[in-house]
C-alpha cells in the first residue's frame, strides 16, 4: 500500500532593475495610444440626478409546500396580521402553513419616476423557504431612505434557477430563494428633480482625473463659445446656466453631454491574490527589467509494508497450557499467529528546478511581462509576487492595487 502527501511546493521568484536584453513583444496586444474617445454622458452624472434605492417586507403565498417553516415565528406572525386586515381572524400558535414565505422586496427608484410608472422589483427569502418557485407576492409597500412609501409591489414571481430532490439526489441551479417580477411595482410618489431651478449644471466623473475634468470644461466651453464651464477638482465641472444662453436646462445637458472627448486611461493594475486574477490597463510601462524564476519542490512519499511480528512467550495465564501473549498482550493459543502490522516507511524527495530568465527592455508593458512569465513556468500566483516586487523596486510606472 502506497501514499503520497505532498507537503509544500512553493516558487521562489528574485528580480532585479536594470538589465537590457530583450523579449519580443507581443505584438498588437494594446493599441499605441490607449486614449480612446468617449461621450460625456458615458464619463458623467449630473449632480442630483440619480437612482434610489427601495425595500419592504411582504408575504409569498402559493409555494408547493417549500415555504417557511413553524420555527420561523414573524412568518406567521404577519400571516395572521394580514389575514386580520381581511377580516379573518386567526391564532398564530395554531397557524401550520407550508405555502408561505416571509420575504424582503427591493427595488430601484429612477431620477424623475412619476406615479404611476412601473418597476422591477427583487425579492428574497428572510426564513427558512426551501424555494420560491410558483409564489405570488402579495402587495407590500416599498419605503425609500426616509421611511415614506414610494411604490407598492405585487405579482407571480420568477425565478432564475430551479431546487429539485431530497438529500444526496438533490439537484440545483442558481437559488431558487430569490426571484424577480418584471414592471411588479408602481411608483406612488412623485420624486422627479426639478431641473427649471438650476443655476449650476454640475457634472460628476465616475472616474476622477484631473485632466478628463480640464479637457471636458474646454469642450463645454469651444462648443458653446465662451467659457461657461469650470472644472473645480479632479471630479467635478461646473456649468453656469445662464451663460450658456440655453432654452432650458435639458437642453443644456443634452448638448454638453453629446460632447466627445479623448479619455485617459490611468495606469493602474488590479490583481486579486485570492484567485490569482490579474487585471492591467494597455498603458502600463515597465522599466528594464529581468526576471529569474526557480522552483523548489519537496515530495514527502509514505510507504507502508506488512510485518509480521514474533510471539513474547510468558507464563501461561489461567490453565491454557502453552499459551503466548501477543504485542498488545492479549493471550493466544499456541500455533495462532497474530495479525501482520504495518510499517511505515518515509522518503523525501527533493527537487530543485534550473532557474528560468526572462528579459524586457525599455518601454515594456505588463502584457508582454505577463507573457514572458507564462512562458517561463510561473503560475498566476507567483505572477501577483513578481508585479509587488517591481512595484516596490519602483520598475512599474503604474498605480498596483491588491485585492
Amino acid at each position: 500500500m502506497r501514499s503520497a502527501l505532498h507537503l509544500a511546493t512553493a516558487a521562489r521568484s528574485s528580480i532585479s532593475i536594470g538589465l537590457a536584453l530583450s523579449l519580443a513583444a507581443s505584438a498588437g496586444a494594446f493599441p499605441s495610444d490607449t486614449n480612446r474617445e468617449a461621450m460625456v454622458r458615458d464619463i458623467t452624472t449630473v449632480q442630483g440626478v440619480r437612482d434610489n434605492p427601495l425595500v419592504g417586507y411582504g408575504l409569498v403565498v402559493g409555494l408547493h409546500g417549500t415555504g417557511d417553516t413553524q420555527q420561523t415565528i414573524f412568518t406567521v406572525q404577519t400571516l395572521a396580521n394580514a389575514m386580520q386586515k381581511m377580516g379573518v381572524l386567526i391564532n398564530p400558535s395554531t397557524v401550520v402553513v407550508k405555502n408561505v414565505a416571509a420575504v424582503f422586496v427591493t427595488a430601484s427608484l429612477p431620477p424623475f419616476g412619476r406615479p404611476g410608472a412601473k418597476l422591477d422589483v427583487t425579492v428574497g427569502s428572510v426564513g427558512d423557504a426551501r424555494s420560491l418557485d410558483g409564489g405570488v407576492l402579495l402587495m407590500s409597500a416599498l419605503h425609500g431612505p426616509d421611511g415614506q412609501i414610494y411604490a407598492e409591489a405585487q405579482g407571480s414571481l420568477v425565478l432564475g434557477g430551479y431546487s429539485a430532490g431530497n438529500g444526496a439526489n438533490r439537484k440545483e441551479v442558481n437559488p431558487a430563494n430569490t426571484a424577480t417580477i418584471p414592471n411588479g411595482a408602481i411608483i406612488e410618489r412623485d420624486t422627479a428633480v426639478d431641473l427649471s431651478g438650476f443655476k449650476i449644471v454640475s457634472l460628476l466623473l465616475n472616474n476622477p482625473d484631473f485632466t478628463t475634468a480640464t479637457d471636458i470644461a474646454r469642450a463645454v466651453n469651444s462648443e458653446f463659445g465662451r467659457p461657461i464651464a469650470n472644472a473645480l477638482d479632479s471630479r467635478r465641472v461646473d456649468i453656469n446656466v445662464a451663460d450658456s444662453a440655453a432654452s432650458s436646462v435639458p437642453t443644456l445637458i443634452a448638448r454638453v453631454q453629446g460632447l466627445s472627448l479623448k479619455v485617459h486611461s490611468p495606469a493602474k493594475i488590479v490583481v486579486n491574490e485570492r484567485t490569482g486574477t490579474i487585471v492591467m490597463g494597455g498603458n502600463v510601462k515597465l522599466s528594464p527589467v529581468s526576471v529569474i524564476h526557480g522552483s523548489l519542490s519537496i515530495q514527502v512519499v509514505t510507504t507502508y509494508t506488512a510485518a509480521q511480528p514474533g510471539l513474547l512467550p510468558i507464563a501461561p495465564p489461567g490453565n491454557i497450557p502453552g499459551a503466548r501473549n501477543a504485542p498488545g498482550g492479549q493471550s493466544l493459543q499456541p500455533g495462532v499467529l497474530p495479525p501482520p502490522v504495518l510499517v511505515p516507511q518515509t522518503e523525501v524527495n527533493v527537487n530543485d528546478g534550473p532557474a528560468e530568465s526572462m528579459r524586457l527592455d525599455e518601454g515594456a508593458n505588463v502584457d508582454e511581462l505577463v507573457s514572458g512569465l507564462h512562458a517561463i513556468g510561473t503560475t498566476a500566483r507567483d505572477v501577483v509576487a513578481i508585479l509587488q516586487a517591481i512595484k516596490a523596486e519602483g520598475g512599474m510606472q503604474a498605480d498596483l492595487e491588491v485585492q
